[in-house]
């Protein structure tokens, strides 16, 4: 059986596939095991900087696998009550290097809820956008938490109340998409937009990245003192003072990430 997950590394930028296209890369429970497991891999890489996360065939992700409901979640131990709830990339595993969905095709339920855990989200001018939870019986809860937090309270509503789905244009429009492009040069946009993203020092990115995730919650004053601790963090790695020598040399900097 092929991998439903895949992975590859190059130029610091790893790109992770759904590859179920047979299904239209509904998550199962191997699907979830696989894809836990690569966000977890590209968490604990130096080597990789930047992720980009799209699917194979004609869409990106078609929700959850009705045939294995409870698989889609994932297994889990705990009681029937203290289950761990963040054991996903979409419900809230901490991440804070840069993340873009490029969105391929049919973008909906827990795949829609995962390209919104993105920072970046790219959307081939064939995609769609919707939560069908609502139409089947059942609440979106994550997708529901997630997307008002991306676009205007109306916009939300609309997808999450109608359970209709919305075209990339729309979704741009909503400010969902942060921008469209044509089917067959949506790859090469996410690639750019990873290597503009790379040429940055990762350290300085992760520590930028958390600074703005955390401090959206906070009140003004604790969140200055957090981000200037961070800036001191960030100050004594060995890629800060190589962007510094690299700067008075004239010369392109050489990040380590350390």
């Amino acid at each position: 059986m092929p991998d439903t997950v895949l992975y590859e590394l190059s130029s610091h930028v790893a790109t992770i596939t759904l590859n179920r296209p047979d299904a239209l890369n509904a998550i199962n429970g191997e699907l979830r095991q696989e894809l836990n497991a690569a966000w977890r891999r590209f968490r604990g890489d130096d080597e990789a900087w930047v992720a980009i996360i799209t699917g194979a065939g004609r869409a990106f992700c078609a929700g959850a696998d009705l045939r294995d409901g409870e698989g889609s979640v994932g297994v889990f131990e705990g009681t029937f009550w203290e289950k761990p709830t963040i054991n996903s990339f979409e419900s809230g595993l901490e991440l804070f290097k840069p993340t873009i969905a490029a969105v391929n095709g049919h973008c909906l339920g827990y795949g829609f809820t995962g390209a919104l855990a993105c920072d970046f989200l790219i959307a081939g001018d064939r995609a769609t956008f919707g939560f069908p939870e609502v139409r089947l019986g059942v609440p979106t809860i994550v997708g529901a938490i997630r997307l008002p937090r991306r676009v205007g309270w109306a916009d939300a509503m609309e997808l999450l109340l109608t359970g209709e789905q919305v075209s990339a244009e729309r979704a741009r429009e909503m400010g969902l998409v942060w921008r469209v492009a044509p089917h067959e040069q949506l790859m090469d946009e996410a690639r750019a937009l990873a290597e503009r993203l790379a040429a940055a020092a990762p350290l300085a990115v992760r520590a930028t990245k958390e600074v703005a995730a955390r401090t959206r919650t906070m009140p003004w004053i604790e969140a200055v003192r957090f981000g200037e601790t961070m800036r001191k963090v960030a100050g004594i790695t060995e890629d800060a003072a190589e962007g510094a020598a690299a700067w008075a040399e004239g010369r392109p900097p050489n990040w380590q990430a350390r």
